[in-house]
């Protein structure tokens, strides 16, 4: 890592430092992972590796079919160069089968489709531990405007039908993932994009004959080789040759 590089956040699975131009950031995806909001955490060895070249390989995909995101280019292993974003507070979820919180919320059976894709938010808190919130707060605190939040659910609908359609190609059904989003200004005109990242970090991802779990789950439940899982995911979409072992570090350029 360049000493002389200015840190600008850093959190639980990334850092952002300055970018080469007014505007830009590197994102730095590390090794670390967490669940139950840092209760449990690891090094994963390859983890940040993996997660570098997944993001870029669905917002690239974002892009191409008009979804704008702040994803810019690869720079190296484990950096990429994005588009600075003012951060909305909140986590977007998307679900299209119940599992993990929402299962346990309303005593659904995991893995029971849900009636149509269902999107809420939590607020951006860990000391709270992202909170589920209504639309009712957002609006009144002063997080989002009504008309971000329709924006903001018409940009996760169509990440979700992108990513659906992408996973269920290779035999994975996407149960739920998160995404961020970030406003951005062309002069005085704001636009709100897809920021942060998306990996299996983000995604809760089922092999479609088995149930395997493919996603960070896998950390959270010791079920396995959280790098084994990733892996498998990258090979399945083509971002890994389909004969490429277990990911180390040294093996992604």
């Amino acid at each position: 890592m360049a000493p002389r590089r200015k840190k600008v956040y850093e959190g639980k699975a990334k850092i952002l430092y300055e970018g080469p131009e007014p505007g830009t950031l590197v994102q730095y995806f590390k090794d670390d992972a967490t669940a139950f909001n840092a209760q449990k955490k690891a090094t994963i060895e390859g983890k940040g590796v993996l997660n570098n070249r997944l993001s870029e390989f669905f917002m690239t995909g974002l892009t191409n079919i008009g979804v704008p995101n702040h994803f810019i280019r690869r720079l190296n292993m484990r950096e990429q160069l994005i588009r600075q974003v003012e951060v909305v507070p909140l986590e977007v979820i998307v679900r299209n089968f119940a599992a993990g919180s929402i299962a346990k919320r309303l005593g659904l059976e995991e893995g029971t489709p849900l009636p149509r894709p269902i999107v809420e938010y939590s607020y951006k808190n860990d000391e709270l531990g992202d909170p589920l919130v209504p639309e009712e707060y957002i609006i009144a605190f002063g997080w989002a405007s009504q008309q971000d939040l329709d924006d903001i659910v018409s940009l996760a609908l169509r990440v979700n039908d992108f990513l659906s359609g992408i996973f269920f190609g290779v035999g994975i059904k996407l149960v739920d993932f998160k995404i961020e989003i970030g406003r951005v200004w062309d002069g005085d005109f704001m636009r709100l994009i897809v920021a942060d990242e998306i990996s299996p970090d983000s995604c809760r991802l089922w092999d479609v004959k088995t149930g395997q779990k493919l996603d960070k789950d896998v950390f959270r439940r010791d079920l396995g080789s959280l790098t084994d899982a990733y892996t498998e995911v990258a090979k399945r979409l083509g971002v890994l040759p389909a004969n490429t072992g277990t990911v180390k570090p040294t093996l992604i350029n």
